[in-house]
């Protein structure tokens, strides 16, 4: 009989320790969710945050203001405005044409 107490009693201490290691992992997953959850709000403000500053920063009358200031640049109208038209290349040169090689990259084309 005492035989059976005895492994009883060692499946007891087994079960036990078992149980608290479980417990432990439990507990340690528990807090690095809680981690990670935080940090994804974090993040979820943060992206929020860049978000408005994007918007903020494409308003229509900052692009324009910094056209107008850092590049010098104004508004199109017909007395600045140069109309190209497309004629197709027809194989032929219109007499008293010159036509100049295009260089590109150094080289002939």
């Amino acid at each position: 009989m005492t035989r059976v107490n005895l492994v009883l009693l060692l499946a007891v201490l087994a079960s036990a320790l078992y149980l608290v290691s479980v417990q432990y992992e439990s507990r340690r997953l528990f807090a690095e969710l809680d981690r990670a959850v935080g940090e994804a709000r974090r993040i979820e403000s943060e992206r929020e945050q860049l978000e408005l500053e994007k918007r903020r920063q494409a308003t229509t009358q900052r692009v324009e203001k910094l056209a107008k200031d850092k590049l010098g640049m104004r508004p199109a109208s017909p007395a600045i405005t140069d109309y190209v038209s497309y004629q197709p290349y027809s194989g032929t040169v219109p007499a008293g044409a010159t036509v100049q090689p295009r260089v590109s990259g150094g080289r002939l084309q």
